[in-house]
């Protein structure tokens, strides 16, 4: 009995002294809605994490993108998120307009990625072929204050049109636009994404459709962060000719209290796996280390920062 009380006793001691397994960090993904382009980026980025930092539980998080997800980073419900240039700033700013009660001053960037295209995609039978044809037209301007709505009032206002000037105005993710397209319920939707989003290619392989232009003078009049771009030829079925549109660039952000090293190895997991983004989607191959500091409207963190100082990029 003594043996026991002993062997029971140096067993309890060996455990009091063993030092506690490190707890897993979670790392949540916020993204968008499923059929657009920030969502398989976010999977493809959570299976890279899984596989390249130790000691994580990453998850992905689909949401209504960039101004929800600006404000759950801002709330600590998120580790690392997507977001368009446009409404960083503007959540930087406290554009309550916009959806930003106050200045998110908690956010810090990550790196810029690739661009998103303004697409404005009308149905052949619906006769729009200009931006001045939407008026008295059924269109989708994405869901409520999301970077695409964001992005297509500032798009139809420089264009002097008015939401008013619509046929009607839909608030709705891309993959519901499509399908209200589909039934004829709708005659265009806008929607800013990288190049080949499903849900307009999708649209493309169903209906007839018509990629509207915008005009090189519209982009001049909204300004910084929007750049003259062009979707080339291809891009979706039926579309035979180039279309010049205009595109804002897309970030990836944190929280400025985010662990500095796991910042550090969120940043260098991705660069140093492109390839499984390009899998992912087509989009990612437009992801350079050398731009990836370039042009933020807020900090950058600085795990970010040291993985670039490493790299020698340009800060």
């Amino acid at each position: 009995m003594v043996r026991i009380r002993t062997a029971a006793i140096a067993a309890m001691l060996a455990l009091s002294m063993a030092v506690p397994a490190k707890a897993s960090e979670f790392i949540n993904v916020l993204t968008g809605g499923t059929s657009g382009v920030y969502y398989p980026l976010g999977v493809a980025l959570t299976k890279i994490y899984a596989d390249k930092i130790p000691d994580v539980r990453p998850s992905v998080q689909a949401t209504k993108a960039s101004v929800e997800n600006l404000n759950l980073i801002q709330q600590g419900k998120g580790e690392i998120a997507f977001t368009l240039a446009d409404s960083l700033a503007q959540a930087w700013e406290g554009n309550e307009e916009a959806g930003f009660k106050s200045k998110l001053g908690k956010l810090r960037a990550v790196a810029g990625i690739y661009p998103n295209y303004i697409q404005i995609v009308a149905s052949k039978e619906s006769g729009i072929k200009t931006l001045a044809d939407l008026k008295g037209k059924r269109l989708s301007v994405g869901a409520p204050k999301s970077g695409t709505e964001l992005n297509a009032r500032a798009i139809l206002k420089a264009a002097g049109i008015k939401y008013e000037d619509l046929g009607k105005v839909e608030y709705l993710p891309f993959a519901e636009s499509v399908e209200l397209m589909k039934n004829r319920q709708l005659d265009a939707t806008l929607q800013s994404a990288g190049l080949g989003v499903a849900s307009i290619k999708d649209l493309a392989t169903s209906v007839p459709i018509t990629v509207v232009e915008v005009p090189a003078d519209v982009i001049a009049k909204v300004g910084v962060p929007y750049q003259a771009a062009t979707i080339p030829a291809g891009t979706y079925t039926g579309q035979d000719t180039p279309v010049s549109t205009a595109a804002v660039q897309n970030f990836l952000v944190t929280r400025a209290d985010a662990n500095d090293d796991l910042v550090y190895e969120m940043t260098k997991a991705m660069f140093e796996n492109l390839p499984e983004m390009a899998a992912a989607h087509a989009a990612a191959r437009l992801i350079k280390v050398e731009d990836a500091a370039k042009g933020s409207p807020v900090p950058l963190h600085p795990g970010a920062v040291r993985y670039y100082k490493e790299k020698g990029v340009g800060l």
